[in-house]
Protein backbone atom coordinates (compact mmCIF):
# COMPACT_ATOMS: atom_id res chain seq x y z
CA UNK A 1 0.00 0.00 0.00
CA UNK A 2 1.32 3.43 -0.80
CA UNK A 3 1.47 6.17 -3.41
CA UNK A 4 4.76 7.95 -2.89
CA UNK A 5 5.59 11.08 -4.84
CA UNK A 6 6.72 14.60 -3.97
CA UNK A 7 3.93 17.04 -3.17
CA UNK A 8 3.56 19.78 -5.74
CA UNK A 9 0.92 22.33 -4.81
CA UNK A 10 -1.63 23.13 -7.50
CA UNK A 11 -0.63 20.25 -9.77
CA UNK A 12 -3.33 17.71 -10.59
CA UNK A 13 -2.49 14.02 -10.28
CA UNK A 14 -4.47 11.15 -11.72
CA UNK A 15 -4.51 7.78 -9.95
CA UNK A 16 -5.89 5.04 -12.19
CA UNK A 17 -6.68 1.49 -11.19
CA UNK A 18 -8.57 -1.57 -12.32
CA UNK A 19 -10.93 -1.13 -9.37
CA UNK A 20 -11.94 1.72 -7.08
CA UNK A 21 -13.81 1.07 -3.83
CA UNK A 22 -15.00 4.55 -2.81
CA UNK A 23 -16.90 3.29 0.31
CA UNK A 24 -19.47 5.99 -0.41
CA UNK A 25 -21.82 5.06 -1.99
CA UNK A 26 -21.81 1.83 0.01
CA UNK A 27 -21.40 -1.57 -1.69
CA UNK A 28 -19.86 0.06 -4.75
CA UNK A 29 -17.00 -1.11 -6.97
CA UNK A 30 -15.98 1.08 -9.91
CA UNK A 31 -14.02 -0.66 -12.68
CA UNK A 32 -11.36 1.10 -14.77
CA UNK A 33 -11.80 4.37 -12.92
CA UNK A 34 -9.46 7.16 -11.82
CA UNK A 35 -9.23 9.42 -8.81
CA UNK A 36 -8.07 12.95 -9.55
CA UNK A 37 -6.38 14.86 -6.74
CA UNK A 38 -5.13 18.41 -6.45
CA UNK A 39 -3.69 20.21 -3.42
CA UNK A 40 -4.13 17.01 -1.39
CA UNK A 41 -7.88 16.95 -2.07
CA UNK A 42 -9.98 14.63 -4.21
CA UNK A 43 -11.27 16.60 -7.20
CA UNK A 44 -13.32 13.94 -8.98
CA UNK A 45 -13.68 10.23 -9.72
CA UNK A 46 -14.37 9.29 -13.30
CA UNK A 47 -13.75 6.57 -15.89
CA UNK A 48 -10.06 6.30 -16.73
CA UNK A 49 -10.59 6.95 -20.44
CA UNK A 50 -12.25 10.27 -19.59
CA UNK A 51 -9.59 11.15 -17.03
CA UNK A 52 -6.77 10.58 -19.51
CA UNK A 53 -8.44 12.91 -21.97
CA UNK A 54 -9.50 15.60 -19.50
CA UNK A 55 -6.21 15.60 -17.58
CA UNK A 56 -3.80 14.80 -20.42
CA UNK A 57 -0.90 16.79 -18.96
CA UNK A 58 -1.37 15.70 -15.33
CA UNK A 59 1.05 13.44 -13.48
CA UNK A 60 -0.28 9.89 -13.58
CA UNK A 61 -0.05 6.74 -11.51
CA UNK A 62 -1.45 3.50 -12.96
CA UNK A 63 -2.20 0.35 -11.00
CA UNK A 64 -3.22 -2.20 -13.62
CA UNK A 65 -4.22 -4.89 -11.12
CA UNK A 66 -4.76 -2.65 -8.12
CA UNK A 67 -7.59 -1.40 -5.96
CA UNK A 68 -7.79 2.24 -4.92
CA UNK A 69 -9.65 2.75 -1.65
CA UNK A 70 -9.61 5.07 1.37
CA UNK A 71 -6.75 4.75 3.80
CA UNK A 72 -7.69 2.84 6.94
CA UNK A 73 -8.54 4.78 10.10
CA UNK A 74 -7.24 2.87 13.11
CA UNK A 75 -9.71 4.20 15.65
CA UNK A 76 -8.02 2.91 18.80
CA UNK A 77 -4.38 2.21 19.52
CA UNK A 78 -1.55 2.97 21.89
CA UNK A 79 1.08 3.70 19.26
CA UNK A 80 4.16 3.95 21.45
CA UNK A 81 3.53 0.47 22.84
CA UNK A 82 5.31 -0.81 19.73
CA UNK A 83 8.32 -0.68 22.06
CA UNK A 84 6.56 -3.14 24.40
CA UNK A 85 5.64 -5.61 21.66
CA UNK A 86 5.95 -9.15 23.00
CA UNK A 87 6.89 -8.03 26.51
CA UNK A 88 4.13 -10.07 28.17
CA UNK A 89 1.84 -12.51 26.38
CA UNK A 90 -0.73 -15.20 27.17
CA UNK A 91 -2.17 -13.40 30.19
CA UNK A 92 -5.61 -12.06 31.10
CA UNK A 93 -6.12 -8.30 31.12
CA UNK A 94 -5.58 -7.31 34.75
CA UNK A 95 -2.46 -9.47 35.47
CA UNK A 96 -1.10 -8.34 32.09
CA UNK A 97 -1.64 -4.69 33.03
CA UNK A 98 -0.80 -4.64 36.72
CA UNK A 99 2.09 -7.13 36.82
CA UNK A 100 3.83 -6.37 33.52
CA UNK A 101 2.70 -3.40 31.42
CA UNK A 102 2.18 -0.73 34.09
CA UNK A 103 5.47 -1.56 35.90
CA UNK A 104 7.36 -1.43 32.58
CA UNK A 105 5.73 1.87 31.69
CA UNK A 106 6.61 3.28 35.10
CA UNK A 107 10.24 2.39 34.51
CA UNK A 108 10.73 3.36 30.86
CA UNK A 109 8.06 5.76 29.60
CA UNK A 110 9.18 9.34 29.02
CA UNK A 111 8.77 11.79 26.10
CA UNK A 112 11.59 10.19 24.10
CA UNK A 113 10.15 6.70 24.55
CA UNK A 114 6.74 7.91 23.37
CA UNK A 115 8.12 9.92 20.44
CA UNK A 116 10.31 7.11 19.10
CA UNK A 117 7.67 4.46 19.69
CA UNK A 118 5.05 6.54 17.90
CA UNK A 119 7.29 7.07 14.87
CA UNK A 120 7.94 3.34 14.69
CA UNK A 121 4.18 2.72 14.86
CA UNK A 122 3.46 5.25 12.13
CA UNK A 123 5.93 3.57 9.79
CA UNK A 124 4.24 0.23 10.42
CA UNK A 125 0.75 1.66 9.92
CA UNK A 126 1.58 3.57 6.75
CA UNK A 127 3.16 0.45 5.24
CA UNK A 128 -0.15 -1.30 5.85
CA UNK A 129 -2.49 1.29 4.36
CA UNK A 130 -3.45 3.13 7.56
CA UNK A 131 -3.50 6.90 7.08
CA UNK A 132 -5.00 8.02 10.39
CA UNK A 133 -5.04 6.69 13.94
CA UNK A 134 -6.61 7.56 17.28
CA UNK A 135 -4.10 7.31 20.10
CA UNK A 136 -4.36 6.97 23.86
CA UNK A 137 -1.09 7.15 25.78
CA UNK A 138 1.13 9.17 28.07
CA UNK A 139 2.85 12.28 26.65
CA UNK A 140 0.33 12.81 23.83
CA UNK A 141 2.26 15.94 22.87
CA UNK A 142 5.16 13.71 21.77
CA UNK A 143 2.78 11.68 19.58
CA UNK A 144 1.37 14.85 18.04
CA UNK A 145 4.84 16.21 17.35
CA UNK A 146 5.90 12.95 15.71
CA UNK A 147 2.75 12.79 13.58
CA UNK A 148 3.22 16.37 12.41
CA UNK A 149 6.79 15.59 11.37
CA UNK A 150 5.73 12.41 9.55
CA UNK A 151 2.69 14.08 7.97
CA UNK A 152 0.25 11.48 9.28
CA UNK A 153 -3.22 12.27 10.56
CA UNK A 154 -3.84 11.51 14.25
CA UNK A 155 -6.32 12.16 17.04
CA UNK A 156 -4.24 12.24 20.21
CA UNK A 157 -5.96 11.25 23.40
CA UNK A 158 -5.46 13.60 26.33
CA UNK A 159 -5.12 10.73 28.76
CA UNK A 160 -6.59 10.78 32.25
CA UNK A 161 -5.94 8.12 34.87
CA UNK A 162 -5.98 7.93 38.65
CA UNK A 163 -2.42 6.86 39.29
CA UNK A 164 0.82 8.82 38.85
CA UNK A 165 3.27 8.53 35.97
CA UNK A 166 6.21 10.47 34.59
CA UNK A 167 3.63 12.43 32.60
CA UNK A 168 1.39 13.63 35.45
CA UNK A 169 0.29 12.97 39.00
CA UNK A 170 2.07 12.22 42.28
CA UNK A 171 2.34 9.03 44.38
CA UNK A 172 0.76 10.68 47.44
CA UNK A 173 -2.19 12.10 45.49
CA UNK A 174 -5.69 10.71 45.65
CA UNK A 175 -7.27 9.29 42.50
CA UNK A 176 -9.17 12.55 41.93
CA UNK A 177 -6.07 14.67 42.50
CA UNK A 178 -4.16 12.62 39.96
CA UNK A 179 -7.03 12.77 37.45
CA UNK A 180 -7.08 16.53 37.88
CA UNK A 181 -3.33 16.74 37.26
CA UNK A 182 -3.67 14.73 34.05
CA UNK A 183 -6.47 16.95 32.80
CA UNK A 184 -4.45 20.08 33.54
CA UNK A 185 -1.60 18.65 31.46
CA UNK A 186 -4.15 17.74 28.81
CA UNK A 187 -5.31 21.33 28.51
CA UNK A 188 -1.69 22.40 28.03
CA UNK A 189 -1.19 19.77 25.33
CA UNK A 190 -4.41 20.83 23.61
CA UNK A 191 -2.99 24.34 23.23
CA UNK A 192 0.40 23.00 22.15
CA UNK A 193 -1.23 21.05 19.32
CA UNK A 194 -2.91 24.13 17.80
CA UNK A 195 -0.13 24.75 15.22
CA UNK A 196 -0.46 21.14 14.02
CA UNK A 197 -4.20 21.24 13.30
CA UNK A 198 -6.02 19.90 11.32
CA UNK A 199 -3.46 17.09 10.90
CA UNK A 200 -3.39 16.60 14.67
CA UNK A 201 -6.69 16.72 16.58
CA UNK A 202 -7.51 15.88 20.20
CA UNK A 203 -9.92 13.87 22.32
CA UNK A 204 -10.30 13.67 26.09
CA UNK A 205 -9.20 10.13 26.92
CA UNK A 206 -9.92 8.80 30.41
CA UNK A 207 -8.37 5.34 30.53
CA UNK A 208 -11.42 3.50 31.93
CA UNK A 209 -14.11 3.91 34.61
CA UNK A 210 -12.23 1.65 37.04
CA UNK A 211 -8.97 3.60 36.70
CA UNK A 212 -10.55 7.07 36.90
CA UNK A 213 -13.49 6.64 39.25
CA UNK A 214 -16.76 8.51 38.95
CA UNK A 215 -15.23 11.80 40.07
CA UNK A 216 -12.49 11.47 37.46
CA UNK A 217 -15.10 10.82 34.77
CA UNK A 218 -17.02 13.94 35.84
CA UNK A 219 -13.87 16.06 35.54
CA UNK A 220 -13.09 14.56 32.13
CA UNK A 221 -16.64 15.34 30.99
CA UNK A 222 -16.23 18.99 32.00
CA UNK A 223 -13.10 19.24 29.86
CA UNK A 224 -14.64 17.46 26.87
CA UNK A 225 -17.71 19.71 27.05
CA UNK A 226 -15.58 22.83 27.40
CA UNK A 227 -13.29 22.01 24.46
CA UNK A 228 -16.08 20.38 22.41
CA UNK A 229 -13.94 17.34 21.59
CA UNK A 230 -14.64 13.57 21.64
CA UNK A 231 -14.59 11.39 24.76
CA UNK A 232 -12.41 8.31 24.13
CA UNK A 233 -12.54 5.54 26.78
CA UNK A 234 -12.04 1.79 27.31
CA UNK A 235 -15.51 0.59 28.30
CA UNK A 236 -16.76 -2.79 29.51
CA UNK A 237 -13.74 -4.60 28.11
CA UNK A 238 -13.99 -7.65 30.42
CA UNK A 239 -16.60 -9.31 32.65
CA UNK A 240 -14.35 -8.81 35.69
CA UNK A 241 -14.26 -5.06 35.05
CA UNK A 242 -18.07 -4.93 34.94
CA UNK A 243 -18.53 -7.11 38.03
CA UNK A 244 -16.00 -5.13 40.08
CA UNK A 245 -17.62 -1.83 39.10
CA UNK A 246 -21.06 -3.13 40.05
CA UNK A 247 -19.83 -4.26 43.47
CA UNK A 248 -18.35 -0.83 44.16
CA UNK A 249 -21.23 1.18 42.69
CA UNK A 250 -24.52 -0.17 44.04
CA UNK A 251 -24.93 -2.76 41.27
CA UNK A 252 -24.65 -0.11 38.54
CA UNK A 253 -22.87 -1.16 35.35
CA UNK A 254 -20.22 1.13 33.74
CA UNK A 255 -22.44 2.10 30.79
CA UNK A 256 -25.22 3.03 33.20
CA UNK A 257 -22.79 5.21 35.16
CA UNK A 258 -21.66 7.02 32.02
CA UNK A 259 -25.29 7.41 30.96
CA UNK A 260 -26.24 8.89 34.34
CA UNK A 261 -23.32 11.33 34.08
CA UNK A 262 -24.41 12.51 30.64
CA UNK A 263 -21.43 10.94 28.89
CA UNK A 264 -23.33 8.68 26.51
CA UNK A 265 -23.78 10.94 23.49
CA UNK A 266 -22.54 11.39 19.93
CA UNK A 267 -19.07 12.36 21.21
CA UNK A 268 -18.55 9.03 23.00
CA UNK A 269 -15.95 6.65 21.54
CA UNK A 270 -16.62 3.45 23.50
CA UNK A 271 -13.71 1.08 22.98
CA UNK A 272 -14.14 -2.71 23.25
CA UNK A 273 -17.69 -3.06 24.66
CA UNK A 274 -17.40 -6.85 24.82
CA UNK A 275 -19.96 -6.99 27.64
CA UNK A 276 -22.95 -5.21 26.07
CA UNK A 277 -26.51 -6.06 27.07
CA UNK A 278 -29.57 -5.45 24.88
CA UNK A 279 -30.50 -2.43 27.01
CA UNK A 280 -27.00 -0.99 26.67
CA UNK A 281 -27.06 -1.43 22.90
CA UNK A 282 -30.29 0.56 22.83
CA UNK A 283 -28.82 3.29 25.08
CA UNK A 284 -25.77 3.65 22.81
CA UNK A 285 -27.93 3.64 19.68
CA UNK A 286 -30.39 6.23 20.97
CA UNK A 287 -27.52 8.51 21.95
CA UNK A 288 -25.65 8.27 18.64
CA UNK A 289 -22.52 6.94 20.38
CA UNK A 290 -19.84 4.98 18.51
CA UNK A 291 -18.20 1.68 19.43
CA UNK A 292 -14.65 0.75 18.43
CA UNK A 293 -14.16 -2.97 17.93
CA UNK A 294 -10.67 -4.40 18.66
CA UNK A 295 -11.22 -8.10 17.91
CA UNK A 296 -7.65 -9.39 17.96
CA UNK A 297 -6.78 -7.81 21.30
CA UNK A 298 -10.09 -9.06 22.74
CA UNK A 299 -9.35 -12.57 21.51
CA UNK A 300 -5.70 -12.58 22.66
CA UNK A 301 -6.66 -11.41 26.16
CA UNK A 302 -9.83 -13.57 26.14
CA UNK A 303 -11.73 -10.47 27.21
CA UNK A 304 -14.96 -11.33 25.45
CA UNK A 305 -16.65 -10.73 22.11
CA UNK A 306 -18.31 -7.56 20.92
CA UNK A 307 -21.82 -8.05 19.53
CA UNK A 308 -21.01 -6.18 16.36
CA UNK A 309 -23.84 -7.55 14.21
CA UNK A 310 -26.42 -6.64 16.87
CA UNK A 311 -24.92 -3.17 17.21
CA UNK A 312 -24.99 -2.58 13.47
CA UNK A 313 -28.60 -3.80 13.34
CA UNK A 314 -29.37 -1.22 16.04
CA UNK A 315 -27.78 1.50 13.84
CA UNK A 316 -24.77 2.00 16.12
CA UNK A 317 -21.73 3.26 14.26
CA UNK A 318 -18.87 0.77 14.67
CA UNK A 319 -15.23 1.38 13.85
CA UNK A 320 -12.20 -0.89 14.02
CA UNK A 321 -9.01 -0.47 16.04
CA UNK A 322 -5.93 -2.61 16.55
CA UNK A 323 -5.36 -1.68 20.20
CA UNK A 324 -1.66 -1.53 21.08
CA UNK A 325 1.18 -3.78 19.96
CA UNK A 326 1.55 -5.20 23.46
CA UNK A 327 -1.85 -6.90 23.22
CA UNK A 328 -2.26 -7.69 19.52
CA UNK A 329 0.79 -7.76 18.65
CA UNK A 330 0.72 -5.65 15.46
CA UNK A 331 -0.94 -2.62 13.88
CA UNK A 332 -2.27 -4.47 10.83
CA UNK A 333 -5.70 -3.18 9.85
CA UNK A 334 -6.06 -5.77 7.05
CA UNK A 335 -5.74 -8.53 9.62
CA UNK A 336 -8.01 -6.67 12.07
CA UNK A 337 -10.68 -6.16 9.43
CA UNK A 338 -10.62 -9.83 8.43
CA UNK A 339 -10.79 -10.94 12.06
CA UNK A 340 -13.67 -8.54 12.71
CA UNK A 341 -15.60 -10.09 9.82
CA UNK A 342 -14.91 -13.69 10.87
CA UNK A 343 -15.51 -13.13 14.58
CA UNK A 344 -18.64 -11.12 13.80
CA UNK A 345 -20.06 -14.05 11.86
CA UNK A 346 -19.17 -16.50 14.64
CA UNK A 347 -20.63 -14.31 17.39
CA UNK A 348 -23.85 -13.75 15.44
CA UNK A 349 -23.93 -17.42 14.40
CA UNK A 350 -24.56 -16.28 10.85
CA UNK A 351 -22.23 -16.33 7.82
CA UNK A 352 -24.23 -13.41 6.45
CA UNK A 353 -23.16 -11.11 9.30
CA UNK A 354 -20.44 -8.52 8.58
CA UNK A 355 -20.15 -8.99 4.78
CA UNK A 356 -16.99 -7.75 3.04
CA UNK A 357 -18.24 -4.27 2.18
CA UNK A 358 -19.42 -3.78 5.77
CA UNK A 359 -16.00 -4.75 7.12
CA UNK A 360 -14.31 -2.26 4.77
CA UNK A 361 -16.77 0.43 5.84
CA UNK A 362 -16.01 -0.20 9.52
CA UNK A 363 -12.25 0.10 8.93
CA UNK A 364 -12.63 3.36 7.01
CA UNK A 365 -15.84 5.39 7.24
CA UNK A 366 -17.06 3.76 10.47
CA UNK A 367 -13.80 4.62 12.21
CA UNK A 368 -13.82 8.13 10.73
CA UNK A 369 -17.36 8.70 12.02
CA UNK A 370 -16.35 7.48 15.47
CA UNK A 371 -13.64 10.15 15.57
CA UNK A 372 -15.88 12.82 14.07
CA UNK A 373 -13.66 13.27 10.99
CA UNK A 374 -15.95 11.62 8.43
CA UNK A 375 -16.39 14.86 6.52
CA UNK A 376 -12.64 14.89 5.86
CA UNK A 377 -11.59 11.25 5.49
CA UNK A 378 -13.04 7.72 5.36
CA UNK A 379 -14.28 7.60 1.77
CA UNK A 380 -13.26 8.68 -1.71
CA UNK A 381 -15.55 11.61 -2.35
CA UNK A 382 -14.77 14.90 -4.12
CA UNK A 383 -13.77 17.53 -1.59
CA UNK A 384 -12.35 15.06 0.93
CA UNK A 385 -8.67 14.70 1.77
CA UNK A 386 -6.70 12.47 -0.58
CA UNK A 387 -5.94 9.87 2.11
CA UNK A 388 -5.80 6.96 -0.33
CA UNK A 389 -4.20 3.53 -0.43
CA UNK A 390 -3.46 1.33 -3.42
CA UNK A 391 -3.63 -2.44 -2.96
CA UNK A 392 -2.12 -4.79 -5.52
CA UNK A 393 -4.09 -7.91 -6.42
CA UNK A 394 -1.58 -9.06 -9.06
CA UNK A 395 0.08 -11.80 -7.00
CA UNK A 396 -0.70 -15.50 -7.12
CA UNK A 397 -2.30 -15.28 -3.67
CA UNK A 398 -4.99 -12.97 -5.11
CA UNK A 399 -5.91 -14.86 -8.27
CA UNK A 400 -8.46 -15.14 -9.72
CA UNK A 401 -10.36 -11.98 -8.79
CA UNK A 402 -14.12 -12.46 -8.87
CA UNK A 403 -14.88 -9.73 -6.34
CA UNK A 404 -12.17 -7.31 -5.27
CA UNK A 405 -13.99 -6.26 -2.07
CA UNK A 406 -14.11 -9.89 -0.98
CA UNK A 407 -10.39 -10.21 -1.70
CA UNK A 408 -9.54 -7.06 0.27
CA UNK A 409 -11.17 -8.51 3.39
CA UNK A 410 -10.62 -12.24 3.11
CA UNK A 411 -7.27 -12.83 1.37
CA UNK A 412 -5.22 -9.65 1.29
CA UNK A 413 -2.22 -8.83 3.46
CA UNK A 414 -0.65 -5.51 4.34
CA UNK A 415 2.43 -6.29 2.21
CA UNK A 416 0.26 -5.91 -0.90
Amino acid sequence: SGLGWPRVRGMAKVLSAKWVIPVEPENTILEEHSVVIENDKIVEILPTAEANSKYASAEKWVGEDSVLMPGFVNSHTHSSMTLLRGLADDLSLMPWLTEHIWPAEGKFVDPTFVYEGAKMAMAEMLKGGTTMFSDMYFFPDAVGKAANEVGMRVMVGLITIGFPSAYAGKPDNSLVENATAYLQRGREVYKEMEPFRPLVSCAVAPHAPYSCGEDGLKLAKEMADDLKIPFHIHLQETPVEVDDWKKANNDERPVATLHRLGLVNDKLIAVHMTQATDDEIKILSDAGASVVHCPESNMKLASGTCRVADMLAAKINVGIGTDGCASNNDLDMFSEMRTAAFLGKLTAKSPEAIPAHQAIYMATMGSAKALGVHKTVGSLVPGKAADIQAVSLSGIESLPVYNCASHIVYCTGRSQ
